[in-house]
């Protein structure tokens, strides 16, 4: 059973089930509010050159999920040739990070996780690109893409072991924060907390991908918001994938706020997708609420980059509707109503399952939504409370693969000298004892040192 404070953050995150919609895409670069896509085109528009007026967003789907009349026949077909096994995982994904955001948001304000980080609004962005990837392409991920790692069946029981630092973390073995996520087995390299470090390390990946026999036609994937494009290691990054070649795409979701610095802020001209012509760069922006839209732009992207062995720039256009973590209280700098009319408005989940319904045989209805949020509710709870209960890695382990060598060197011989002193002194107090236990093999493990 949900405890109660958690079931009361539930039923208030939950997005309206049945929101207004209108057929207007939106934008993040007006200066105080969104506005209206100034361009919308209905195929994607790769640039490669300097381009005259707006940069068209490619969209398919309007904002009750209906395929637009502008659609050429071509992508028309794309649209329908989508495999229903697809289109469904894409909506069964997209629906269960909300559910797994809130109750997570939820536990880090009861103190039972330290730090967490949504993915409210960009759902459709994240897993749309995720379906169009091969699953042994590699991905450099910034921190709101964990619907790639679902999208790639990472088991839920890994996921929580890596926020509640427990001793099943095989990927971080408890010494990263939460959502801090990684797997070789899943081609998705271990996230980093500094802004923009992965964005030269996937141009370097991609240059490796293009001299690796075998790896011919896989590719790199490198993920970031639209503040982290204000680094300079996305300048260099961009410059290295450009010149050195090798299959890439760097997607930017431009989610309208780098913390509290609006788009207008972050910079003057047409967002980011402008600045790819400049490294020789080929260029799509896309509805980052449309997933369908993000899907066959990425797999066309994909294409272009194995092809040509070359690196490709996506701009996903959508809006960040949580706050930037559990540290950071959005209403300090936007009107909770400004948030809610986006909700209101552009849902990219409501989008995707209102075209599910629609299709002449439909592949969702009320009864597969409630069973399916029951399902995957219990799925989290489940291993939430497993997790939860899990001891944390020996505290030797925070010595451990700093270095190469079996043998710890001098400097982290005399910190853990220094840590078994302290435990040995304070370890018998109620404070210290409470909180030792919590670690595989305690005190205990310690004095054995």
């Amino acid at each position: 059973m949900l405890p109660r404070t958690l079931a009361r953050s539930l039923k208030r995150e939950q997005p309206c089930a049945t929101p207004l919609r209108f057929a207007t895409a939106f934008s993040t670069s007006s200066i105080a509010r969104l506005s209206p896509l100034t361009s919308v085109s209905h195929s994607p528009v790769f640039i490669d050159k300097v381009h005259e007026g707006t940069i068209p967003a490619f969209r398919v789907l309007d904002g009750e999920g209906k395929l637009l009349p502008d659609v050429p026949a071509e992508w028309r077909e794309k649209v329908q040739a989508i495999p229903d096994e697809v289109l469904v995982k894409m909506y069964r994904t997209q629906a269960f990070l909300p559910l797994m955001d809130t109750i997570l948001s939820s536990s880090q304000r009861q103190g039972r996780i330290s730090f967490y980080m949504t993915s409210y609004g960009e759902e459709g962005a994240v897993v749309g690109s995720a379906a169009a990837w091969e699953p042994n392409d590699e991905v450099f991920a910034q921190y709101r893409e964990v619907g790639v790692l679902l999208w790639r069946d990472y088991p839920l029981s890994s996921l929580m072991a890596q926020v509640f630092s427990s001793v099943n973390d095989e990927a971080t073995k408890g010494r990263q924060m939460p959502i801090h996520y990684g797997s070789s087995k899943h081609h998705f390299h271990t996230i980093s907390s500094p802004l923009g470090t992965q964005i030269p390390q996937g141009a370097g990946a991609a240059y490796a991908l293009k001299s690796t026999p075998g790896r011919e036609n896989n590719c790199v994937v490198v993920y970031m918001g639209e503040g982290a494009t204000s680094e300079g290691d996305f300048h260099a990054g961009l410059n290295m994938a450009s010149v050195l070649g090798g299959p890439s795409i760097f997607f930017v979701r431009n989610n309208g706020f780098a913390i509290s610095t609006p788009a207008a802020q972050q910079y003057h001209g047409d967002g980011i997708a402008a600045r790819g012509p400049g490294y020789g760069i080929e260029t799509v922006r896309v509805d980052g609420n449309d997933p369908i839209a993000v899907y066959l732009a990425c797999v066309e992207a994909r294409k272009r980059a194995v092809e040509g062995q070359k690196p490709i720039l996506i701009e996903a256009m959508s809006y960040r509707v949580g706050h930037h973590s559990t540290s950071d209280d959005s209403n300090a700098y936007r009107s909770a109503a400004a948030v809610d009319s986006i909700k209101k408005l552009d849902s990219p989940i409501f989008r995707l399952r209102r075209y599910l319904e629609s299709l002449p045989t439909p592949l969702w209805s009320t009864e597969l939504e409630e069973s399916t949020k029951a399902e995957q509710r219990k799925a989290i709870m489940v291993e939430f409370s497993k997790a939860e209960k899990t001891k944390k890695p020996a505290l030797a382990e925070m010595f451990g693969d700093v270095y190469g060598g079996k043998e710890l060197e001098r400097p982290l011989k005399e910190q853990k000298k220094e840590l078994k002193r302290l435990i040995e002194k304070w370890g018998h107090s109620e404070l210290w004892k409470k909180d030792l236990e919590k670690f595989d093999g305690g005190k205990e493990a310690v004095s054995r040192w």
